[in-house]
């Protein structure tokens, strides 16, 4: 989901409009106490899209050392809200004509980011490295690629991007790739090409995390039953909570535990809520009907803003978060669950969860729920810590056995 709206003023509310009770203040002091203790380490975030979008790649234009209330992440309020690493989104467009070159210039972003705020920040590699980071109490920084667009069908472009620190990959984005089919697009291959297990394999190869958020559920299942290392979804959640295509049906939930992956519940509304998802149909529904019946662009802004008001939109929230969180659990069990939550490249927010400061809140939620401490440390961090480890183990037995591979794409 992109389409970033600068303007959030009027769908962002603040993160305490009440007064907390003493119980809510305690479970919140608790919160915070395990976020320091373990990395939270977000899979998603979209700052450097935010910053290609809205201040033509300037740092100087959206300087996050400085509070940004247009978007969703700034360095004090990722400090407010315990995060201890951050993958990085070096996401383009499924369109764009040079993808490669317009992923080089988001990967620019992050390196520029690193040089910037070093006091903040530092670039980690491996799962070593966001523990050394977050001990010194600096924001482990990692990269993630944003669909296999970026690499242009081409083994070599994906091994010089992880050469630039990028540590996964989501094999698609909302379109399909001539090697695998998108969630949201018509299935062509009905999952994996040939080339695209083979992407799989040097992904492996490489210690690159394979991430099936946005692919088709064939897809995810090529890619588990082909890889040797864990899998990860990245910004996604349950299908059987919301039916929506971007979700994890249980079939492939099921899978998870087998391959030791991980899904990162991702904070997306319409990804949420169902009551959220059934508005947004309704509403594209309505403006195409709206779209379609001529005038001006006035009047058509006009018809649109009067329908919305009409139909004001519902609101989802920590509380539908964490109701994805617990039947993940169910099925996948805690030890495959973390947090992905896709800042800065979602229009509208979850109310509780509406920007990088307010992961407590969720954590808070959680625990009165009933989850033990050990439970969220895994949640927050130590899932991914193993996943990323696992890969790296894999990654290392792979480059003792075979060279990179020389394969080129062929249909």
């Amino acid at each position: 989901m992109r389409r970033l709206v600068i303007a959030l003023t009027l769908l962002a509310l603040p993160t305490a409009t009440m007064t907390q009770t003493p119980q809510q203040d305690a479970l919140l002091a608790r919160a915070r106490a395990l976020h320091k203790q373990v990395p939270l380490i977000d899979g998603h975030n979209d700052y450097p899209w935010a910053l290609r979008e809205n201040a033509a790649r300037d740092l100087d234009q959206l300087d996050i050392a400085t509070p940004q209330p247009t978007i969703m992440t700034d360095i004090a309020r990722l400090k407010a809200g315990g995060v201890g690493g951050q993958f990085w989104s070096v996401y383009v467009a499924a369109d764009d004509v040079t993808p490669v070159t317009s992923t080089l210039e988001q990967i620019d972003i992050v390196h520029r980011m690193m040089r910037r705020y070093p006091g903040a920040f530092e670039l980690a590699l491996t799962a070593d490295d966001i523990e050394r980071i977050f001990k010194q109490g600096k924001i482990a920084s990692l990269i993630g690629m944003e669909g296999g667009h970026s690499i242009d069908s081409s083994l070599g472009a994906l091994r010089m991007f992880h050469r630039l620190g990028a540590r996964y990959l989501t094999l698609t984005h909302s379109k399909n790739v001539p090697w695998a089919d998108s969630a949201t697009d018509k299935p062509v291959l009905g999952g994996l090409s040939p080339f695209g297990e083979q992407v799989v394999r040097e992904m492996n190869w490489l210690g690159m995390l394979v991430d099936l958020s946005h692919v088709s559920p064939d897809t995810m299942e090529d890619a588990i039953r082909v890889s040797a290392a864990p899998v990860i979804f990245s910004h996604s959640s349950a299908r059987a909570v919301n039916d929506v295509p971007r979700n994890v049906p249980d079939s492939i939930l099921q899978l998870i535990p087998k391959k030791d992956g991980i899904v990162m519940v991702t904070f997306v509304p319409g990804f949420l809520s169902a009551q959220v998802a059934a508005w947004s149909q309704k509403q594209t529904a309505a403006f195409a009907s709206i779209d379609g019946s001529g005038g001006s662009a006035d009047r058509l802004k006009a018809d649109r803003d009067a329908w919305v008001k009409a139909n004001p939109a519902p609101r989802a929230t920590i509380a539908d978060a964490a109701d994805h969180i617990d039947h993940i659990k169910k099925i996948a069990g805690v030890d495959h669950i973390g947090l992905g939550g896709d800042f800065d490249g979602i229009t509208s927010v979850v109310q509780g969860l509406e920007d990088v400061s307010t992961y407590p809140a969720l954590t808070a939620e959680l625990l009165r729920r009933g989850y033990q401490d050990d439970e969220v440390r895994k949640i927050l961090g130590l899932n991914l810590l193993r996943v990323m480890r696992k890969a790296e183990a894999v990654s290392a037995a792979l480059q003792k056995t075979r060279a990179a591979s020389p394969m080129l794409f062929t249909k």
